[in-house]
């Protein structure tokens, strides 16, 4: 039976071109870059005549007819693709019925026709008005790509003095990343340029320490004499000056480049804005700068804005989007496997074990709403761990862990119920009172302790003031009329 017979050539696969008008010769044109078989059949004699004297195997046949396909060795893909509709439909019947395997490709002239070929049998349809649009948008996708690229590479080469690339307070693997790749497109545009990579806070997690150390990154605190001398400033990874980043809200930035949903109307004085809220990760966006502009990032680069891609997806399992995998995998040939995974597994510190053990101890649950205090804490990276901890107990939607510092009330929540957006309940429930937000499954909140000035005690203060803290986020996610009961 032809359905079951091998093709030709074995281990090479052999296309069958039914029809080489214009369409059928674009796809025989780019077929001849497979290096494949090629046959063709079609029912003008010139046509015929002209490829067999480009040494293509071509064979004059109607597709309407029964017999199209006598003589014409077995082949592994066939394309329909002649400019009549009628004429498509039959050949396709007859190719399906005497080879039930191969996979067909069938041209349809409108949407109607589109459906009737896939009834028959075809595998994938084809309409051409359609390729081209979907191939105008990419194409203009990827001409914005590349002009975005290119305005930053030139608004840095104009520069001189010193460029200082702030971080959001408490910088976690993604910022560290996107600042160094920041300051190394910054070289390659201007090597004069001096580029200092500046944070406010502390590195407490553990992973972030030791990518910090591993990679040899050099940091420098924020201090007000430092941001004075930098002639042009740079927000990574940060909504806008003095949202959870160091800097007071009136103080000018030049470049801000961020991959969460925020309001940015009052952010015109920046030269340079990128903000992205359908990517993962910031260090996704500097990568894609990278490959635009050709620069090949060192090892250290790379890595770096590979852990940072993946600590912020959670290993491709947290707002992921394509373009994460896309640029993960062009980073992957230029990093260091063996650095990967060493910071990857750092050791924990005894006050991160302390704080998760105080959030398990301290749980509290209301209807998959769990809510826990650890106190008073210095390494405020502490608490996501704990979040991501407490999240996988059976039948927890949402977990809020909150703690206090020297400065402020720190809160950090995860949550898995599709229903919920917590990254806007959080801005909603806590902004008028201090930094909040984030996305849909992760999100946190920061509240400076000079909103409650009066209480001097920190410990005393979180728990006098927490409850009422709390009630924005109870009444929007519905907890406030529940029942509170201890795991």
């Amino acid at each position: 039976m032809p359905g079951f017979s091998p093709a030709a050539s074995p281990g090479i696969r052999t296309y069958l071109i039914c029809g080489c008008g214009s369409v059928g010769y674009l796809i025989l044109e780019e077929l001849k870059k497979e290096g494949g078989r090629l046959l063709c059949m079609d029912s003008n004699p010139e046509r015929v005549q002209e490829l067999r004297e480009q040494k293509i195997e071509a064979f004059l046949r109607d597709l309407t007819d029964p017999d199209m396909l006598q003589g014409i060795d077995p082949f592994d893909i066939a394309f329909v693709v002649s400019d009549n509709h009628e004429a498509n439909i039959t050949g396709l019947k007859t190719v399906r019925r005497l080879y039930p395997r191969v996979h067909i490709v069938a041209r349809a002239q409108d949407p109607i026709n589109e459906k009737l070929l896939m009834k028959e049998g075809a595998d994938l349809v084809l309409y051409p008005q359609h390729v081209v649009a979907r191939a105008a948008i990419e194409h203009l996708h990827q001409l914005e790509k590349h002009n975005v690229s290119r305005d930053l590479y030139a608004l840095l080469a104009s520069w001189s003095g010193v460029f200082g690339i702030v971080t959001h307070t408490n910088p976690d693997p993604d910022a560290i990343a996107s600042a160094m790749a920041l300051s190394a497109i910054a070289k390659r545009a201007n090597p004069n340029l001096e580029t200092r990579i500046i944070y406010d806070g502390i590195i407490g997690h553990q992973e972030n320490r030791t990518l910090v150390n591993l990679l040899d990154i050099r940091m420098e605190k924020l201090k007000p004499e430092t941001l004075n001398e930098c002639t042009h400033i740079a927000l990574v990874d940060s909504k806008g000056p003095g949202a959870n980043n160091g800097l007071i809200h009136s103080m000018p930035v030049d470049i801000i480049i961020d991959h969460h949903q925020e309001d940015i109307s009052d952010l015109d004085r920046a030269h340079f804005i990128d903000i992205r809220q359908n990517v993962g990760a910031c260090a996704t966006i500097l990568t894609e700068y990278l490959k635009e502009l050709n620069i090949e990032p060192d090892q250290k680069v790379a890595t770096a804005l590979l852990y940072g891609i993946r600590a912020d997806t959670k290993q491709f399992r947290r707002n992921v989007s394509p373009s994460d995998l896309e640029y993960s995998a062009f980073l992957l040939q230029y990093s260091d496997a063996d650095l990967l995974e060493k910071i990857m597994s750092p050791q924990y510190s005894h006050e991160t074990m302390d704080i998760i053990g105080a959030a398990i101890r301290n749980r509290k649950t209301r209807n998959g709403y769990l809510f826990t205090n650890v106190g008073y804490v210095r390494n405020r990276d502490a608490l996501p761990q704990a979040a991501d901890l407490l999240i996988n107990l059976e039948g927890i939607s949402t977990a809020l862990v909150y703690g206090i510092t020297d400065e402020a009330i720190i809160m950090s929540g995860r949550d898995r119920d599709l229903r919920l957006n917590l990254g806007n309940v959080m801005s909603e429930a806590f902004s008028e009172l201090g930094d909040a937000g984030g996305h849909a499954t992760m999100a946190a909140a920061s509240i400076p302790l000079h909103v409650f000035s009066h209480v001097k005690e920190k410990e005393d203060l979180l728990h006098l003031v927490i409850d009422p803290v709390l009630q924005n986020f109870y009444r929007l996610v519905g907890l406030l009329e529940d029942e509170e009961s201890e795991v």
